[in-house]
């Protein structure tokens, strides 16, 4: 069944066309995924089909029968309504049901009408097979974290807005989902249960999304905006981009031969042929559609590296920093950050993986300086040179222009092996700010191109020890490329916070867990390779029936919402606790988390010496090499085993 329809759509934009003459459907089943550079219109195109803005040409026709449920970049929503009103805004019957039930399980035992309003619910629920549906409901309201249903929509911050708005797509009863964005503002495992949500139903997707893993996942088609165009790719995201590869070397064997074709068509042209035959004038006509053709533009693959100051021997050091803060809804001041000890060392690239809530963004403060802990030490080496990049950076001076504010820092920049500078023009150009835009005032940017826009800065700042607090949400998946290229050949140090499990594997190649009880433990390895582990410990965990706090997966809680079931009360029942680790085991882990990475960068150091052609000196440093592999198999070992328990 076809469940949209879209004839020669086009839109222009501020200065030129975003996209014109667009025309494609959505199926039954279909799961795709659009894609293309900031400002190419991707936005405005999901807007234009979910009736949001109206076409300047074309026609958008969505089945009846279908349905469309659209969650856009910016959720609208009423201050004054509940989290229960703004989800169940819907006309849907069923959800009208479920609603009531969900609000009369809340109020039992208050009223006998209530009771009896109660039970005449459940034989609806009965005769309309509607349990099912309540379970998936209450298990995505829990999932994402949404308990209190009356709280003011007006009360949440952005990302539980975001949080809330997305539960009202996934919940409603239609067949087709228009989705903007949906992982921004979730942390790393809500986007693995999501990812898995959309990949499983039955409904049909288009979505804008920057996460490849999500994109691979979910997707059996890439729809790509680019030039105005609008173009189908079928597979998933790695078809796309092999697709590409073979487009791209296709295209410029085809560009070589036309302009073979026109060095000799140009000299004839320059003999100024006559032009009264009638063969004449048609040579000379296709001559000059080939001069004036839109030519190929391969991806500009832009690549740098900066030439920073070199760090010293102390570089970053923790000693037994800790931090209360209250969490989410509790008062209890749960720890955030409790007696964690570390010793940065160059060349670390370390990513910080929690849930959302957990304090990721309160260490990097404290990291930072702008945050002080509540007991322990923090020492800066004298040659550290921080630059960090928040959520939301401040700007001083709005009325500057975008070249500007980025020549305020460096007119140039110089690359890493000292023979080549970047202008800032041309900087800026690489991260999505060309032509006009470079001369409109910052006040005139939105959130997310303020957000790149100081990144850039940030960059041309040439700091030796960043950290990035979410670099990746206000960047399409080319500008992305640039960012890890550079991240993977810095020389700094690196602390990122990102949601984003590709551009986390590929920059950090190790991880800060940052756990419920205010520890912060360690993991050798990538980001994926922490996921994958984590699900393999908690399978191990059901099948010994020790699903503890911290390994349970936050859809597991979604019982509690079906008032009275024997499912609920099941979930509640206390499990058997693992065994936590002693005093001086703790002590020996905590040893283990400084040092393995303590070797590692040894030996990298090494491996630059084996390189030598001193043979003396090559010997050294095999043998040291070797030496360390051991001693760091018997650490790996010796960590996972403690880590379990940690």
């Amino acid at each position: 069944m076809n469940l949209l329809s879209i004839n020669n759509l086009s839109k222009i934009g501020r200065e030129k066309p975003l996209f014109t003459g667009v025309t494609f459907g959505i199926q039954e089943g279909e799961k795709a995924a659009l894609i293309g550079r900031n400002g190419t219109g991707k936005s405005t195109l999901l807007n234009t089909i979910a009736g949001v803005l109206q076409p300047d040409e074309g026609t958008v026709v969505i089945n009846k029968e279908a349905g469309v449920s659209f969650l856009p970049q910016n959720p609208l929503y009423n201050p004054e309504d509940t989290i229960r009103q703004h989800i169940f805004r819907s006309d849907s019957k069923k959800l009208s049901v479920i609603k009531e039930y969900l609000e009369l399980c809340e109020h039992l035992g208050e009223k006998d009408s209530i009771q009896k309003r109660y039970d005449e619910i459940l034989l609806i629920m009965d005769n309309q097979d509607l349990w099912n549906y309540e379970s998936q409901i209450s298990s995505i309201l829990s999932t994402l974290g949404i308990h209190d249903m009356e709280r003011k929509m007006g009360e949440l911050s952005g990302g539980m807005i975001k949080k809330v708005a997305l539960a009202q797509v996934l919940v409603e009863d239609t067949k087709l989902l228009l989705l903007d964005e949906p992982t921004n503002h979730l942390d790393i495992r809500t986007i693995t249960w999501l990812q898995n949500y959309l990949h499983d139903m039955k409904r049909s997707l288009l979505m804008v999304t920057h996460d490849r893993y999500f994109l691979d996942a979910v997707c059996n088609n890439i729809y790509e905006l680019s030039r105005n165009k609008l173009k189908l790719y079928e597979g998933n995201y790695s078809q796309y981009l092999e697709k590409k590869e073979i487009e791209a070397e296709i295209e410029a064997n085809t560009e070589r031969r036309i302009e073979s074709v026109l060095r000799f068509e140009r000299q004839w042209l320059l003999r100024g042929p006559c032009a009264r035959g009638t063969k004449i004038k048609a040579r000379i006509d296709r001559d000059m559609q080939l001069i004036n053709r839109e030519k190929f533009q391969a991806d500009k693959g832009f690549t740098f590296e900066v030439k920073g100051k070199r760090l010293g021997g102390k570089v970053l050091e923790l000693h037994n920093v800790s931090k209360n803060f209250t969490k989410g809804f509790s008062s209890t001041g749960t720890p955030v950050i409790r007696n964690f000890s570390y010793k940065f060392t160059k060349g670390q690239k370390i990513g910080i993986f929690g849930d959302n809530g957990s304090g990721k963004s309160t260490f990097l403060n404290i990291v930072t300086g702008i945050l002080q802990p509540d007991s322990g030490t923090i020492e800066v080496g004298v040659n550290t040179k921080f630059g960090y990049y928040t959520q939301n950076p401040v700007f001083k001076d709005t009325t500057l222009t975008v070249l500007e504010y980025i020549k305020e820092t460096a007119e140039h920049m110089t690359l890493n092996d000292g023979t080549k500078e970047v202008s800032a023009t041309k900087f800026l150009e690489e991260f999505g700010f060309e032509g006009k835009i470079q001369h409109s005032p910052v006040s005139t940017l939105s959130g997310g191109e303020r957000k790149r826009l100081y990144l850039v800065r940030l960059l041309l700042e040439n700091p030796n020890f960043l950290v990035l607090d979410e670099p990746t949400n206000d960047f399409d998946i080319f500008t992305m490329n640039i960012l890890e290229q550079f991240l993977m050949n810095y020389e700094g140090c690196l602390l990122l916070v990102s949601h984003d499990r590709y551009f986390m594997d590929k920059c950090a190649d190790t991880l800060f867990i940052m756990e419920d009880n205010g520890d912060i433990s360690g993991f050798v390895g990538k980001c994926s390779e922490y996921i994958d582990y984590r699900e393999e410990m908690e399978k191990e965990a059901k099948a010994k029936g020790e699903v503890s706090p911290s390994l349970q997966p936050a859809s597991q809680s979604s019982a509690t919402l079906s008032a009275g079931s024997n499912a609920a009360r099941n979930a509640c029942c206390e499990q058997p606790k693992k065994t936590k680790l002693s005093f001086n085991e703790k002590r020996e882990w905590e040893q283990l988390n400084i040092d393995i990475p303590n070797l590692e960068a040894e030996q990298k150091k090494l491996e630059e010496q084996m390189s030598s052609t001193d043979y003396t000196a090559v010997q050294k440093a095999t043998e040291r090499y070797n030496q360390i592999s051991a001693e760091l198999e018997e650490k790996y070992m010796r960590w996972e085993e403690l880590s379990e328990r940690a």
